[in-house]
């Protein structure tokens, strides 16, 4: 007997077990009364266990693919997101950023990547719940999912897990002198690129991010300078090339040691890490692009098989657990390339595959949409 069987028998059990401890005489009027009782929780139940044919855990660019997909394959879909609007890593961290490495975007700014992501998903009107945080995962029948969030139940027959890196903090440098300017000259990421403008800006790290955002405020700050603690960068070749070839002024083997001033900061204290040598540099805004820690929460124990904070997947994307897939950043198999591009094709495949696990009599391979064109439009 399955959990769900389990659950509605019990609770048809305590409808009926006062009948069972009535006297005859008063076992007509107690029936009718309970009918009644069955009748209503029954519907009462049903209209709660409103079941989807896919949820997907994640709004990022996987989520939203996916959520498209399962609209041309003509499931119902539920898209839960722990954030307050979709896009992901996209708009929460990096909406100003642009991104090279997407098919047909020469140069396409996160915001407006996601914008035209979101305009896509909802052609097939999916719900979606926003704010909710998964935690739990429960296998209630062959085809029957139970996602408890922190407010609420959901139903699915299958689910596609498009969760990003999971929860994500920034890490920061753990210098109290440095972080009193949090939101006050001292920023993490960039949500509004205009706010720089003229002004000198400082950036800390050796990263994608970094670099990125010292060539994206390039152009319109009075001076950008960036400090790394190696010679080494961890940014792509390219960008790094460019980095070198810019206006911007690069100190490797430098970090921050301190910010001065009252309400913002005015000045930073920079240490070469070799020869202890100090310099001081005027400041307007400091970027710490240190990278951010990140935390799947409850997945880990979902019974998923697990590669660190990765979810291990086959070639269908089918996690261990039969009907549960996963795609994007989260999923994990030999010879995986995070990429935008191979996260929204994992999507594709995932939903493509939960189509047929759910009716084996369908196709696996969709029709072409350039010939079959979006089915509401059909």
């Amino acid at each position: 007997m399955t959990t769900y069987e389990h659950e509605w028998g019990t609770k048809i059990l305590r409808c009926f077990l006062p009948i069972i401890l009535l006297g005859a005489d008063d076992l007509s009027i107690r029936m009718s009364m309970q009918f009644d009782e069955v009748t209503k929780m029954n519907e009462v139940f049903q209209e709660k266990l409103q079941v989807y044919d896919i949820t997907i855990i994640g709004g990022g660019p996987s989520g939203l693919f996916g959520a498209f997909y399962a609209g041309m394959r003509q499931m119902s879909t539920k898209i839960i997101d722990a954030q307050p609007q979709l896009g992901g890593q996209l708009i929460a961290l990096y909406p100003e950023k642009f991104i090279y490495d997407m098919p047909g975007f020469p140069k396409i700014r996160a915001s407006e990547l996601v914008q035209q992501m979101v305009e896509q998903a909802m052609q097939f009107n999916p719900t979606v719940c926003l704010n909710e945080r998964v935690i739990g995962l429960e296998r209630l029948d062959e085809k029957l999912f139970k996602l408890t969030t922190d407010k609420n139940e959901h139903y699915t027959k299958t689910v596609l897990i498009c969760a990003g890196i999971g929860a994500f903090t920034p890490r920061r440098l753990g210098k109290p002198e440095v972080e009193r300017f949090e939101g006050k000259g001292v920023f993490y990421t960039v949500t509004d690129i205009n706010a720089f403008e003229g002004k000198r800006v400082l950036i800390v790290g050796g990263g994608d991010s970094a670099v990125d955002w010292a060539l994206t405020l390039e152009p319109i700050a009075q001076k950008v300078t960036l400090i790394h603690r190696r010679d080494q960068f961890r940014a792509h070749e390219h960008s790094v090339e460019q980095l070198m070839h810019s206006s911007v002024e690069v100190h490797l083997f430098h970090e921050l040691e301190t910010l001065n001033g009252n309400e913002f900061p005015h000045e930073a204290v920079i240490y070469h890490n070799k020869t202890g040598e100090k310099k001081v540099i005027a400041v307007d805004a400091v970027i710490l692009a240190l990278g951010f820690a990140t935390d799947i929460g409850q997945m880990k124990n979902w019974g998923l098989e697990m590669d660190g904070n990765h979810i291990k997947v086959d070639q269908r994307m089918m996690t261990n657990i039969p009907g549960v897939f996963a795609a994007g950043d989260i999923a994990t198999y030999i010879g995986k390339v995070k990429l935008i591009a191979t996260g929204v094709a994992e999507a594709a495949t995932a939903v493509n595959q939960a189509k047929v696990f759910i009716d084996p009599t369908a196709r696996l391979q969709p029709a072409f949409s350039s010939t079959v064109g979006i089915p509401s439009q059909v």
